[in-house]
């Protein structure tokens, strides 16, 4: 069984790297399942919209996760409630649209996957503790039991937080990511009880940026130059940043884990 997980999308940049090389990735690979944080897909790198999201689905993607600008679209409230594979961190306010977790079947009808979406709660925006929330859902979906493989993604600022919850979700579940910081780390690995982690896989997007957005601008800001504008996406060719999870069918855990970056400057 192999799982394909990729980093935050940043839009048209990332959006054209996804479209140009998703495809060819998961045929080469024989991925059964790719989930990716869709949450800075739109043009202007805040939020989804549906039509993206459908697009991304078109694509190959099977489920998408996001964080802190999940709600940077209006549509996407009412959106998020018709469409159970986009999910929303679970640890928000409760009552909160859509949901924070889900049980999906891969393409071929074969397993079931969890796919679990939690937000940080240091340098984030105000939300409910998110290892509390963590410690209800491990209760209600278990490895081997409800399902087949759980992938978590952690959406959150810190490294430490995000450590914290690989080794809380360690043996139970198949593979804990960070997200949200766009810079992949290099700590990818097996941790002791067999669940896949790597404290964040970066992002999907154009890396000749200050995370993804225009450099020019983020200078400006950062020296207080008065010239400069909102934040807006860098558009040069984007790098596809991600993992590639090879699970065992009968444990659910990790086998093997291997990072993916593909295309754009990264890999020089």
């Amino acid at each position: 069984m192999k799982i394909l997980i990729l980093g935050d999308i940043m839009g048209i940049s990332g959006r054209k790297a996804l479209d140009k090389s998703l495809h060819k990735i998961i045929e080469k690979n024989k991925i059964d399942f790719t989930v990716i944080n869709g949450e800075n897909a739109a043009d202007d790198g805040k939020g989804i919209t549906s039509p993206i999201a459908d697009e991304l689905y078109s694509k190959g993607v099977d489920v998408i996760t996001s964080g802190n600008h999940i709600w940077d679209k209006q549509e996407t409230v009412d959106y998020i409630n018709k469409e159970k594979r986009l999910l929303r961190p679970a640890n928000l306010a409760e009552g909160s649209p859509g949901n924070g977790y889900g049980i999906f079947i891969t393409k071929n009808k074969k397993y079931k996957i969890g796919v679990i979406n939690l937000m940080g709660n240091v340098f984030m925006r105000k939300t409910e503790d998110v290892f509390k929330a963590a410690k209800k859902i491990k209760e209600k979906i278990k490895l081997k039991k409800n399902v087949d493989f759980i992938v978590v993604d952690f959406h959150g600022e810190i490294t430490s937080e995000k450590m914290a919850m690989g080794h809380f979700f360690d043996g139970s579940s198949t593979v804990v990511v960070g997200t949200h910081t766009h810079v992949p780390t290099a700590d990818t690995r097996i941790l002791e009880k067999g669940t896949g982690y790597q404290t964040d896989i970066g992002m999907c997007g154009d890396y000749n940026s200050v995370i993804g957005m225009n450099k020019e601008n983020s200078l400006k800001k950062f020296l207080k130059d008065k010239s400069a504008t909102d934040h807006f996406p860098a558009e040069g060719e984007g790098t596809l940043s991600g993992i590639i999870i090879e699970a065992n069918p009968k444990t659910g855990l990790t086998k093997k884990i291997s990072r993916l970056i593909d295309g754009g400057i990264l890999i020089n």
